[in-house]
């Protein structure tokens, strides 16, 4: 049976914000800036999966947002035998968070869907993400004001797929669940935890890595046919 949406919800980092890119950057300027001696893209190639292995942890509660901001940087360094002294590490991870807002870079077609979606449906975003960096991001990027309501893990004290934050989300848009639908990249945090409280999803799988069930989309612009 058809669903009526009213309420459509997104995630932030790797769906809207192109996290890669601005992440890659932020990289770039604070190496520079603090004399690190890496090369990026080597930096790169084992940061990215160190960096999804320690959201895992975290949206696990396996460690603490200290641990995973210290963690992720001193693993990939490890992975280089580029020793770095731990007071650096937590300088830089301090910087890294101040410096990523700088950049903000969104996925190609976003201001195209929101405008279309955003008077035909409200908009929410649930983010596992920072409070603080989640906020300055939108902000910075030009997208909070399509949003009507912002749920952050750190609000609610559980993180994505925990049913609780789903249920918060839809909560204090006063929304109902069979009226809502999740987009988001991560298939285990967006769109099966969504699924198990029974929202609709659309998987956004930029990088065209994965077959099943769920409905599934590799470019923004897709959410025309589905919205």
């Amino acid at each position: 049976m058809k669903r009526n949406i009213k309420h459509v919800f997104f995630d932030l980092d790797h769906t809207l914000w192109d996290f890669d890119k601005n992440s890659g950057l932020t990289f770039q300027k604070i190496f520079e800036l603090n004399n690190i001696n890496a090369k990026l893209d080597d930096f790169l190639g084992v940061y990215e999966p160190i960096n999804l292995k320690y959201w895992k942890l975290y949206r696990e509660e396996r460690v603490s947002k200290t641990d995973l901001r210290y963690g992720r940087l001193k693993e990939a360094f490890d992975a280089l035998s580029i020793k770095i002294e731990d007071n650096v590490i937590n300088n830089l991870s301090v910087a890294y968070i101040d410096h990523l807002t700088t950049f903000n870079h969104l996925f190609e077609g976003t201001f195209e869907i929101l405008d279309y979606l955003k008077d035909k449906y409200e908009l929410h975003i649930i983010t596992n993400g920072f409070e603080e960096a989640q906020e300055r991001k939108m902000k910075s990027s030009n997208i909070r004001d399509y949003f009507t309501t912002i749920t952050n893990s750190e609000m609610v004290g559980v993180k994505k797929p925990n049913p609780k934050i789903f249920n918060f989300a839809i909560d204090i848009a006063n929304a109902k669940v069979e009226e809502s639908i999740m987009v988001g990249d991560s298939l285990e945090a967006d769109i099966e935890g969504a699924d198990k409280v029974g929202m609709d999803t659309i998987h956004f799988d930029y990088k065209n890595a994965h077959r099943h069930h769920y409905k599934r989309i590799i470019q923004l612009k897709d959410l025309v046919n589905h919205l």
